[in-house]
């Protein structure tokens, strides 16, 4: 009898050191969550990243790894996180406020009750950039052009069309309207296919450097006038932005660009456990200098507006954390 009881515990000592032996994160059991964000030229896919490559640092902390996919955008994100098919995306602050009060694409659906805010992340500007070779100069000069809106599911899409009704210009009447992708639009436009194109994004980015370097001159239009003044009055997640000259050297354009824009955000679901939530939130916030420094469309960053263009509920794991921290 003894014999087993001193056996049973030698066993029982051994499984102990060996479990000391095991990473952390065999012993606890990983979690994976997958983020949604959009074109690889663009800005949500290194968002996406940056957060991810923060979160993985800490894998043997908080038992998370994260993993980024390329989607169709804002759209998309929205659906699939709903869906469950992703657990966090990124998407524009207007098609997060749309789906949360059943408009646009939401419309026959309704208002999605299960989609959640987590925080805000860059602004982004509603950015038309044109072939100096089409003399494109203000909105109304669209008429009749061959020109790229964005593909359906995309945030960048319904910019165009809401900026094109603005200005009395009907995208399926007065265009020659394009829906692709916005990072298959520079390539559009320097081999002559298209004359112009919107793209909703921040800056700098790489697809609006790749259509400013070809040997095709390009500018940046303007998107302003009366009409764009009353939308903004009637549509509250939109705001006056501007196009930064200096970023892009290679365009014709010399002066900043005046325009209007949205704002990025990072949104999950209500299913989404409230721990992962937290742990997410605090990881980017705790480390926010680091954070900024990730992508130059980050410089203008503060932890007061990450919080600006939420229109869904917080959720509840983002709160309290944002609670412990003052900020709400």
């Amino acid at each position: 009898m003894k014999k087993v009881l001193i056996f049973s515990i030698a066993v029982l000592f051994g499984f102990v050191l060996l479990m000391g032996t095991v990473p952390s994160d065999v012993q606890a059991k990983t979690i994976f969550v997958t983020i949604g964000t959009g074109g690889i030229t663009g800005v949500y896919y290194p968002t996406g990243g940056a957060i991810a490559k923060m979160v993985n640092k800490k894998r043997d902390q908080y038992h998370i790894r994260a993993t980024v996919e390329s989607t169709g955008g804002s759209v998309f994100n929205i659906n699939a996180v709903l869906s469950g098919d992703l657990d966090f995306g990124i998407c524009q602050s207007d098609r997060q406020y749309q789906a949360t009060h059943g408009q646009a694409e939401w419309k026959d659906k309704g208002p999605q009750k299960d989609l959640r805010a987590v925080f805000s992340i860059h602004p982004e500007s509603v950015t038309l950039v044109a072939a100096d070779d089409s003399h494109i100069n203000s909105l109304a000069d669209l008429k009749g052009k061959r020109v790229n809106i964005g593909n359906p599911g995309s945030g960048q899409r319904q910019n165009a069309i809401d900026a094109l009704a603005a200005a009395g210009i009907d995208y399926k009447k007065d265009l020659k309207a394009e829906d692709v992708k916005a990072a298959e639009a520079p390539g559009l436009l320097q081999d002559g296919r298209i004359d112009a194109f919107f793209y909703t994004v921040g800056h700098p980015s790489g697809a609006i450097k790749e259509a400013t370097a070809g040997a095709r001159k390009v500018h940046f239009v303007p998107v302003t006038g009366p009409g764009i003044d009353k939308m903004l009055k009637d549509k509250p997640y939109y705001a006056k932005s501007f196009i930064p000259a200096k970023l892009y050297p290679n365009a014709t354009s010399k002066e900043d660009v005046p325009t209007f824009g949205v704002k990025a955000t990072f949104v999950t679901s209500a299913k989404a456990p409230d721990t992962i939530v937290y742990d997410i939130t605090k990881e980017v916030f705790d480390n926010f200098d680091t954070f900024k420094k990730l992508h130059p469309a980050y410089s203008v960053l503060t932890k007061e507006n990450m919080l600006d263009g939420l229109s869904a509920p917080m959720h509840p794991g983002a709160l309290k954390y944002f609670k412990e921290i003052g900020l709400k």
